[in-house]
């Protein structure tokens, strides 16, 4: 290695330094879904940013999607799959599916990906010691001649409370929680519910210090394409108002919203095509996405 590199790594450390001594033995909640959990570098870098961030003191918690993959195994099987409202109606045999693909092999992968380079990472599903609870999401019709109607989704829920003991019980152990977002409804039934909620719930909960979102996206633009960082909550309000915030990013954004609103220190929205995007957005000055507060 030649001086400049050497400089260079020496540079990067100390500029890392005052973000590590302010996560250390905070909770940060990543949710990790798109590109970054189907590119296989990029799999190995996001657990490999997990297991660092383990290693110097912080605590992460990740709560994974798998929409693509449970679409690919219900295609295999016969099985076409409906969307309303950008949310897949999920009947028991598409339960069955979503339980054995999010709950089976995504989160298993997961965690042998993090195990792998280092980490001691455990799979949960939200019914795992009670974690998450949900109920029947009631999805009103968005037809303006009907708007009383109530769209049956089948098993698509949304979360009415997390107990997070397991999740301390890890974290206290030096274990990396990896949930899956199944819950399970007063009823015993399971629901799939949207990972971005699961995971803004979940960093809620548990006080986390930090949201992060992955996506497919560099984060909140502009009319103008740029990106848009350093939000406030009343800055997030206005540009949601103003359709400059629409479309897919709505719901993330909403979420984040919710979720600094309800006590959680900062949430960023990042770009998970980016290799190393946790690190960089946790640990630098420049960051690679969206950040919002507050």
């Amino acid at each position: 290695m030649d001086k400049q590199a050497a400089n260079n790594i020496a540079s990067v450390l100390s500029e890392a330094l005052p973000y590590l001594q302010r996560l250390n033995n905070k909770t940060v909640v990543i949710k990790y879904g798109g590109n970054a959990m189907t590119d296989e570098k990029l799999k190995n870098s996001f657990a490999r940013d997990i297991v660092l961030l383990k290693q110097v003191g912080v605590n992460p918690v990740v709560v994974h999607g798998g929409g693509p993959q449970i679409g690919e195994l219900l295609k295999k099987i016969g099985k076409q799959s409906e969307f309303i409202q950008g949310m897949r109606v999920t009947d028991q045999e598409t339960m069955d599916v979503v339980e054995m693909v999010l709950g089976g092999l995504v989160n298993k992968s997961i965690v042998n990906l993090i195990n792998h380079n280092g980490g001691k990472a455990v799979g949960l599903t939200g019914k795992d010691g009670g974690l998450i609870r949900a109920r029947k999401m009631q999805l009103a019709s968005d037809s303006p001649e009907n708007t009383s109607e109530i769209i049956d989704l089948g098993h698509v829920g949304e979360v009415t409370s997390i107990d997070p003991s397991v999740v301390h019980m890890l974290d206290n152990g030096n274990f990396i929680p990896v949930v899956a977002p199944i819950g399970v409804g007063e009823d015993s039934m399971s629901y799939n519910i949207n990972a971005d909620l699961v995971a803004g719930k979940l960093a809620t909960v548990l006080g986390a210090e930090k949201l992060l979102l992955l996506t497919n996206t560099a984060g909140v633009m502009d009319k103008n394409n740029q990106i848009l960082t350093g939000l406030k909550a009343a800055d997030v309000d206005a540009l949601i108002a103003d359709g400059t915030i629409a479309g897919g990013m709505l719901p993330k954004v909403n979420c984040a919203l919710d979720a600094v609103k309800s006590g959680v220190k900062t949430a960023q929205i990042i770009d998970g095509r980016v290799e190393h995007a946790v690190l960089l957005e946790l640990l630098t000055d420049e960051g690679v996405g969206t950040l919002i507060k507050s």
